[in-house]
């Protein structure tokens, strides 16, 4: 799991080459905006990538998570930070990973988790989004669809 998760966070760090090779060819990806499973290593590389360019580049001011020097945003738990996509929990087994991870999109709070199982070699096997409170589904929502039309147009 180790091998696994260290190859996701390279990802989320921008590596974004690595990702292919992390998604076996029997993934499946649950979205919390897709009703059914999105099964195969082709659909699942497509939906997270579309995630990478939703919850991504808080560097760049057209970025829903863009960050702003002048703002800080305070969480549940009355921390502040800059908004950006951060994981703030983590718990791990042997296959199987929980990260709960939050971030602020068009100024709005969203609080999730990542269910990521992975095989004994280290690939993705299942990857389960589930995100919160209802206006951050919302804001997901409309901006995954976005990302996902953009690479249509790009495939």
């Amino acid at each position: 799991m180790e091998r696994c998760l260290d190859s996701w966070h390279s990802v989320l760090s921008g590596d974004h080459a690595a990702l292919a090779a992390l998604v076996a060819d029997d993934a499946v990806l649950h979205s919390p905006i897709v009703y059914t499973p999105q099964r195969g290593k082709d659909k699942v590389l497509f939906y997270l990538t579309g995630a990478l360019m939703t919850f991504g580049g808080a560097d760049r001011d057209d970025q829903p998570t863009a960050v702003r020097p002048d703002r800080m945003f305070t969480g549940p738990d009355g921390q502040q930070w800059d908004g950006r996509f951060r994981y703030v929990r983590t718990v791990v087994d042997t296959h199987d990973a929980i990260l709960e991870f939050e971030t602020t999109m068009k100024g709005r709070y969203v609080n999730g988790v990542d269910m990521i199982r992975c095989d004994d070699e280290g690939h993705i096997v299942d990857f389960k989004v589930m995100i919160r409170p209802l206006q951050a589904v919302n804001t997901v929502h409309a901006l995954m669809a976005s990302a996902l039309e953009t690479l249509k147009g790009h495939s």
